[in-house]
């Protein structure tokens, strides 16, 4: 397809497009019809009903893409009817062009435009994503760190506290440290955290959190108290996990949490250069 003719189609669905008073983008069916190049309404609720069977099968709300409205138009002599029509969500509409004739040069466009438009929403989820877990990692390094603090001030030293920490890995996947390292392919001196998925970050998180409000709580002087504590704690946890399905030691390992902080630091960066770009590869 032409470049010239990629523009021409990409500005004609764009100014074609409508905001709700709650800023939901839609267009209506009628102005549709013809950008994709159907002349006869008729037949194409043809093709938005099989876009809506495939919206159903989806498992979405049909209603929730499809609003039934009424559209005035003018039939001479300055009278005006009411004809039937659809307000669609950017979702209906690529269902609406995956189900339309291919061998239609505007249907060819609109699969790929509308999959396109989709592809930036799943990467806007993949970043949300990952700064949620490079949100959980930096508390868990924050809470590691109140923990240590607080066996320096209540023992008088913390030289064991990466003993403590690891009791608390094994507690937590029933295999030690080394072991988890090992079975997610780390090298030994990789900190077994930054591998971890955000729901086992939040675990040791809150394991961690018990631990410093019970040494608190109960004015414990020793590292071996605390440790016994910790160990107990990140058992607990472990024991909520597996009563929901999600066994530890077989979650497999995410991309290095330094990386991914890199990564998003730099598209933050890109973004402020290019507001109008999502991503680069876009």
């Amino acid at each position: 397809m032409k470049n010239e003719i990629i523009h021409t189609l990409t500005n004609n669905f764009e100014t074609h497009s409508n905001q709700t008073q709650e800023g939901i983008e839609f267009w209506l069916a009628r102005d549709l019809q013809h950008l994709l190049g159907y002349s006869k309404w008729d037949n194409f609720t043809g093709v938005i009903s099989k876009a809506k069977t495939a919206c159903e099968i989806s498992g979405e709300n049909i209603e929730d893409h499809f609003a039934d409205v009424g559209k005035m138009v003018s039939i001479g002599s300055g009278t005006q009817k009411e004809i039937p029509d659809i307000m669609l969500t950017r979702y209906a509409c690529y269902l609406i062009a995956q189900n339309g004739d291919p061998r239609k040069e505007t249907i060819a466009f609109a699969q790929r435009y509308f999959a396109i438009q989709t592809r930036k929403a799943e990467v806007i989820e993949q970043k949300i994503l990952e700064y949620e877990r490079v949100q959980a990692r930096n508390k868990l390094k924050a809470t590691e760190k109140e923990l240590s603090q607080v066996i320096f001030e209540q023992t008088g030293g913390n030289q064991n506290f990466a003993l403590i920490r690891s009791k608390g890995d094994a507690a937590l996947f029933n295999k030690t440290t080394q072991q988890m390292k090992i079975k997610w392919g780390l090298a030994s001196t990789k900190p077994l955290a930054d591998h971890m998925p955000t729901i086992l970050l939040k675990a040791k998180d809150f394991a961690t959190e018990i631990t410093i409000f019970n040494a608190k709580e109960h004015k414990m002087k020793t590292e071996n108290q605390i440790s016994n504590e910790h160990i107990i704690n990140n058992k607990s946890v472990r024991s909520t996990l597996i009563s929901r399905g999600i066994i530890p030691e077989n979650l497999l390992p995410e991309e290095d949490i330094n990386k991914i902080e890199r990564k998003l630091a730099s598209d933050e960066k890109k973004a402020l250069k290019n507001p109008d770009k999502l991503n680069e590869k876009e």
